[in-house]
């Protein structure tokens, strides 16, 4: 993407630095070195506003204002989805060898998922927020329609992904990296995307999106699981990515996040279909979604640990990376006020709270950098 400068990291066990050959290297500029990852900034501001629109915390006084703030970043990531595809799309057809060669490199291929990615979570959060501007079929088309461009992608880059690394001659320990989450947290969007059409489908076709909908969940959360494991063997037996991978570290949080609320969103859009199940299907639901959303605490610690750990050995080298520490706080935070509301903790609401002024506080950051960068002719 944009010539970067090394850092210097050194690994727990020595203190040898990290060699400068396994940083990223420098991207063309312009159009043909747009990265791939850019729709995670479309993530990230969308996310913003479905966890605005819950109003974490349920403060009466706060209710205005959050629904302003879910809006406003509602039409931004939209406007701003629009704006990059246009871009991706151009890239494909004025430089195509460049745009396959990025698909089919270990550390940037991933970073194609953030397409579909981006597209259904503006489906997510048109499907929370859209019912403040429109009637609710609206919403649906609208939903439905996003959903049948970005499920579809979604699949077919995770397959595509998983094939070229299958495929390759060689690929060293040290490629695994945060980045490889993406297509996986990708499919575990996806029933939170099918759940808000259930209950307006006929019995038949809501069974089928259920079905469809925890087959999604399954490929994610067991892809997440078996990338989870190599990149636990990888940062505890090498050295700790280079300092411009650190961002992708905290894309554990998206499958933990996003994977709770999808087993107590698709509980609630099911349960008319379980019968005298569904109260049981509904506490399970929970049960596993507040296990999983623990493991995120845990998650969460270390990704802010090793984060510090960074910024000590010398500043973060800036990338469209950084948008790496914004859809995946904000879709943990997303899980935590729905767990809170699961359980009646109003403590916990409010640490929902608390983590959507940080993910405000990160957005905020990432977003001045980026226009920075594209002000100064960085990207």
């Amino acid at each position: 993407m944009d010539t970067v400068e090394i850092v210097v990291a050194t690994d727990e066990a020595s203190s040898a630095p990290i060699p400068p050959s396994m940083g990223p290297e420098p991207r063309p500029r312009g159009l043909r070195g747009f990265h791939p990852g850019w729709y995670g900034a479309v993530m990230g501001t969308a996310v913003i506003g479905i966890i605005a629109i819950t109003n974490p915390g349920s403060n009466p006084a706060f209710t205005t204002s959050a629904r302003v703030v879910a809006q406003t970043m509602t039409i931004a990531a939209m406007a701003l989805g629009a704006l990059l595809l246009v871009t991706y799309l151009a890239r494909f057809v004025r430089y195509p060898r460049e745009s396959v060669a990025d698909l089919t490199d270990p550390t940037t291929g991933a970073l194609y998922g953030t397409l579909p990615g981006g597209i259904l979570v503006i489906a997510a959060s048109l499907a929370a927020v859209g019912p403040t501007w429109w009637p609710s079929s609206t919403v649906q088309t609208l939903v439905a329609v996003l959903d049948w461009i970005g499920i579809p992608l979604a699949f077919a880059i995770s397959v595509l992904f998983a094939y070229e690394l299958f495929t390759r001659a060689e690929l060293m320990p040290e490629s695994v990296n945060g980045g490889w989450f993406i297509p996986p947290v990708v499919n575990i969007v996806v029933p939170l995307v099918i759940a808000p059409l259930i209950p307006f489908a006929s019995p038949t076709a809501a069974n089928s999106m259920l079905v469809v909908s925890y087959g999604f969940f399954g490929m994610g959360i067991l892809l997440y699981l078996v990338i989870l494991t190599m990149l636990f063997h990888r940062l505890a037996l090498h050295a700790l990515p280079h300092a411009a991978l650190a961002p992708s570290l905290w894309i554990g949080l998206g499958p933990i996040g996003v994977g709770s609320l999808a087993l107590m969103k698709l509980a609630a859009a099911g349960g008319a279909l379980e019968g005298t199940a569904g109260p049981s299907v509904a506490l399970i639901s929970k049960i596993a979604a507040t296990i999983l959303w623990g493991f995120g605490a845990w998650w969460f610690a270390i990704a802010v640990v090793l984060l510090l750990r960074y910024l000590r050995a010398g500043s973060l080298p800036y990338g469209i990376g950084w948008w790496g520490f914004t859809f995946p706080l904000g879709a943990y935070t997303v899980a935590t006020v729905a767990i809170a509301q699961a359980w009646s903790l109003r403590w916990l609401s409010w640490t929902g709270a608390g983590l959507l002024v940080l993910l405000a506080l990160f957005w905020l950051t990432v977003s001045v950098r980026t226009v920075h960068a594209l002000s100064v002719g960085e990207l």
